[in-house]
């Protein structure tokens, strides 16, 4: 059973001006589409042929396998993390899941972006449920929540081919962008309540 590219939640241009569409067909039709492809070519004719993209990250040690499969999974939920009706403050058992965490919206919202802002290099910011709260944590290139017990809720891709097209070297410019003006609350609200 191969692994597919999945669909994107939505158009190619319904980010813009955000995130243009020239970003987004370099960047899932190419990167996000060139690690689907290495990944199938890593396991075919192995144990992994037929296993799901989790099990692979979790029996992958470091190296190109789990460098492919962890970014086809990164890039997965960075996809979903942002909607073209972004933006805006949580509700409900997130709200107050992030109040009691952050002191509010606000500070989350500030904490997140100094986090990515800050994420030296290339990786990856994510808000994740560690013990009884919530947390920003970073991982650098291909790592992710799943190989440290996480539970990601969302993430922003501070690897500069997310960006570079559209903010040049303005990574702050971006971050602020992304937490404004696309962040899917909806989705992480659905990751919080799984």
């Amino acid at each position: 059973m191969a692994i597919e590219l999945p669909a994107l939640p939505y158009a190619d241009n319904a980010l813009d001006p955000h995130i243009s569409d020239r970003t987004i067909s370099f960047h899932y039709g190419k990167h996000h589409a060139a690690y689907v492809n290495n990944l199938n070519g890593l396991i075919e004719g192995t144990e992994h042929a037929d296993a799901s993209l989790e099990a692979i990250i979790a029996a992958a040690g470091p190296g190109g396998l789990f460098n492919n499969a962890a970014q086809v999974w990164n890039h997965t939920f960075y996809w979903n993390s942002m909607s073209p009706d972004g933006g805006g403050d949580p509700s409900g058992d997130l709200a107050a899941a992030i109040d009691a965490s952050f002191g509010g919206a606000d500070s989350f919202k500030e904490q997140f972006a100094a986090s990515a802002k800050g994420n030296f290099g290339s990786g990856w910011t994510w808000l994740v449920k560690e013990g009884d709260g919530l947390a920003i944590f970073n991982t650098d290139d291909a790592d992710t929540p799943l190989k440290h017990g996480k539970t990601a809720l969302l993430t922003i891709d501070v690897w500069e081919h997310a960006y570079y097209l559209d903010y040049q070297n303005a990574r702050p410019a971006y971050v602020e962008t992304f937490v404004e003006k696309l962040l899917n609350w909806e989705f992480v609200a659905q990751n919080f309540a799984a």
